[in-house]
């Protein structure tokens, strides 16, 4: 189907290339950058000359490589986390045009351009033109923190303290929580102290840690548990952690063998366990929704969390940086 819709008339978006750079995920921890034919755009699809795309770290499993992954993924794939303006609109969209900047849903997002449906894209408003802004994954820190139900005065506990980690922090203190972050790097836990949490603790020793946290609830425990790190060790420590009638949030992902619980203190406990993913898309464009919000009110500043920048032949790179955590390291993010 050829290209519909109006093309771009500014100065870096003249037209749309026959032509693009896509990266290639050809073997594991093998990227490889190629020249392929530019996506052609549907009638209800916008396409997008992608400025950046996040770093996810739900994708380290494919890049490092797995028995049941086939190589290669799909030009673009795995990114999901992309953003841009807007080159051309199919023939039926009405509410998109040609240069809005937008953030979008999209798993082909490692490329120069992407099409996506109209109705997976949001305009990102001029307050946020000079940051770069992976609209998915910060819907996911909004669609969590609003599955846990934090209330002014709670005691929440966050495991795993990254990028959404971070955020699910920032967001909590604005609602009036005491927040006890927890995270086996120290400076990330000094990290989520400046941002406001009252207390820290690392995860070398998540038993005992989690002990001293019911010791600095004076034994009542925590009345939301938001679990985003996708590991066994922190369903274990949330279940010492939570108090009677809390809420225990399952954010991280958890993609490779099977979990144990403790369902016998689940049920004494009486507490609520919530899987916070979606699959509704609706849902996760409202996120990103609620996202721009949240960085225009300064709720959250998911600008100061992007701390490493690379391009598309640094891909590579970004995975291992991710994997290797050095210093001063919180979330990775591709410039296009």
């Amino acid at each position: 189907m050829p290209i519909s819709g109006n093309l771009a008339v500014t100065d870096d978006y003249q037209t749309v290339p026959a032509r693009h750079t896509v990266a290639v995920l050809s073997a594991a921890k093998q990227f490889v950058v190629q020249q392929q034919p530019t996506p052609q755009c549907g009638p209800n699809e916008i396409m997008i000359r992608l400025e950046g795309c996040g770093v996810c770290a739900s994708n380290l499993p494919v890049w490092e490589g797995r028995p049941w992954f086939e190589y290669p993924l799909p030009a673009g794939a795995p990114g999901h986390e992309g953003w841009g303006r807007v080159i051309a609109v199919g023939d039926q969209v009405e509410t998109f045009s040609v240069d809005q900047r937008v953030a979008c849903l999209g798993d082909r997002a490692f490329a120069e351009t992407m099409c996506v449906p109209a109705e997976d894209a949001v305009c990102l408003p001029e307050e946020l033109d000079d940051i770069p802004f992976p609209g998915e994954a910060i819907g996911c820190a909004m669609n969590i923190f609003k599955r846990a139900d934090v209330r002014p005065d709670q005691t929440v506990a966050i495991i795993g303290a990254g990028f959404l980690g971070l955020l699910l922090v920032q967001l909590s203190i604005a609602a009036g929580a005491r927040v006890i972050a927890i995270s086996r790097r120290a400076e990330v836990r000094q990290l989520a102290e400046q941002l406001g949490a009252e207390i820290s603790f690392d995860t070398e020793d998540w038993w005992g840690n989690a002990q001293k946290v019911i010791e600095y609830t004076q034994g009542r425990g925590c009345d939301r548990v938001m679990e985003v790190t996708g590991m066994q060790f922190a369903l274990d420590m949330a279940t010492e952690m939570i108090g009677e009638y809390g809420k225990l949030v399952i954010g991280g992902y958890h993609q490779d063998g099977l979990r144990q619980v403790n369902m016998q203190k689940w049920n004494w406990r009486a507490i609520d366990v919530i899987n916070a993913h979606e699959r509704d898309r609706h849902r996760y464009i409202q996120g990103i929704r609620e996202g721009i919000s949240a960085t225009i009110s300064g709720r959250i500043s998911p600008q100061t969390l992007l701390t490493h920048r690379f391009s598309l032949e640094q891909l590579n790179d970004a995975y291992q940086m991710m994997c290797d955590r050095p210093d001063g390291f919180i979330k990775g993010w591709i410039e296009l």
